[in-house]
């Protein structure tokens, strides 16, 4: 007789069964690169998120359609698995979520702040409704002069947009844009592509991280590959094995979108990202000219960060094999303590049994020893114990010192 399936087991496995291909989820073909991937997602979850939607329940489950769909193709060992073995290889019901805190409510916010608070990853995602103000070109810009910081205080899930000119020779000598928080607030650093109608679309993010005692974020385009690290890639793993968060910490470790700007006006953001309070922030733009020597360190360190994950994986697998053989070893080292000590129980007895003595004697004797000295014990305490103020008045009373006159007979 088969097993008896629950209402919500048989309502999974229908929509497992009938879940879409990721990629005709989004309209992109195979090939497609990840850029082309990233952006035929922000265009489609801006199309159907909640907030646009109000309850449509169409809506809502297209949103989260796209969206399980991107987080399979925009993680590059899932696309992989994906492209091999199909839905069941990615293990699909631990794939994470982006949130987007402004339609959380305050409940879930707190539930939310209360979990990274603890040190769980949260991945959160730009308000759709920042993405579609600036979608529709209703932001203002501010301007942002080369090596001119600015210092500001943005709302949380809110944006404060400018704009950077740069010259062709500022484009070839490279360009960068930095921000930092000095209370350590969460934020995201935004880079908006020019629509043809004048309009604003996302085209690279970059969340804060805490470096020493600021949190910053930092877009580098310096004409060679530069790469950015995504603390919570794989966080699910790493939080269900510790080794995991070790092993896996460089797989968020990828290649930028975007290699160079070219000369022209270009639109950066600082996106407000806490859960509760505003972000106090000061933002920068650099031409890259001056700091030649910085440039070539950058490079070569991030070449040693990829070696690094290349072996980091050989050296999973070797570690797990140790690992196996040592949990095999000190499982083996307690059975044979146990076993040892055991066997030397059993000799105690053996040897304890060559006696002519009958048992019960033997308890009889120990029992009088036991009892004589609880004797000597109490009257031990008898002798130690001081007299009492009574004691010694009556020893006073009898103890009447006489003096006898030894001269004088009686």
């Amino acid at each position: 007789m088969p097993p008896h399936r629950s209402k919500s087991e048989k309502n999974d496995g229908i929509a497992k069964h009938l879940r879409r291909d990721p990629y005709e989820v989004l309209g992109v073909l195979r090939n497609s690169t990840d850029q082309e991937i990233k952006s035929a997602y922000r265009k489609m979850a801006l199309k159907y998120h909640p907030d646009k939607n109000g309850n449509d329940p169409v809506a809502a489950d297209m949103f989260k359609e796209v969206t399980f769909s991107y987080n399979i193709l925009s993680d590059p060992d899932k696309r992989r698995q994906y492209d091999t073995a199909g839905f069941e290889a990615v293990e699909a019901d631990n794939q994470e979520l982006e949130l987007d805190l402004s339609s959380l409510g305050a409940v879930n916010t707190m539930f939310a702040a209360l979990f990274s608070k603890l040190g769980v990853p949260i991945k959160t995602t730009v308000s759709a409704t920042v993405l579609e103000e600036a979608l529709n070109g209703a932001v203002i810009v501010r301007p942002l002069q080369l090596g001119q910081p600015i210092s500001r205080k943005v709302e949380k899930q809110c944006a404060h947009f400018y704009s950077v000119t740069i010259t062709e020779d500022e484009a070839r000598d490279g360009f960068v844009c930095r921000v930092q928080s000095s209370d350590k607030s969460k934020f995201k650093l935004l880079y908006f592509e020019l629509e043809e109608n004048g309009g604003l679309s996302l085209a690279l993010q970059e969340d804060s991280a805490k470096t020493g005692k600021v949190t910053s974020a930092g877009m580098y385009f310096l004409g060679f590959p530069v790469y950015c690290l995504d603390q919570t890639t794989n966080s699910v793993a790493a939080a269900k094995d510790p080794d995991a968060a070790f092993f896996k910490k460089l797989d968020g470790f990828q290649p930028c979108e975007i290699t160079e700007l070219k000369p022209g006006k270009h639109v950066f953001a600082v996106y407000g990202d806490n859960f509760f309070k505003s972000v106090s922030y000061t933002i920068e733009a650099i031409c890259a000219a001056p700091f030649i020597e910085e440039k070539e360190n950058l490079r070569a360190v991030e070449a040693e960060i990829l070696s690094k994950r290349a072996e980091l994986s050989k050296f999973e697998t070797e570690y797990r094999e140790v690992l196996a053989q040592f949990t095999e070893m000190t499982g083996r080292y307690t059975k044979e303590m146990q076993e040892i000590d055991e066997l030397l129980k059993q000799r105690n007895e053996i040897h304890a049994s060559y006696t002519t003595i009958p048992l019960i004697k033997r308890s009889s004797s120990r029992k009088k020893s036991r009892a004589a000295s609880k004797e000597a014990k109490e009257d031990g305490e008898v002798r130690d114990r001081k007299p009492s103020t009574r004691d010694r008045t009556k020893k006073k009373w009898y103890n009447i010192p006489l003096k006898v006159d030894k001269r004088k007979p009686c």
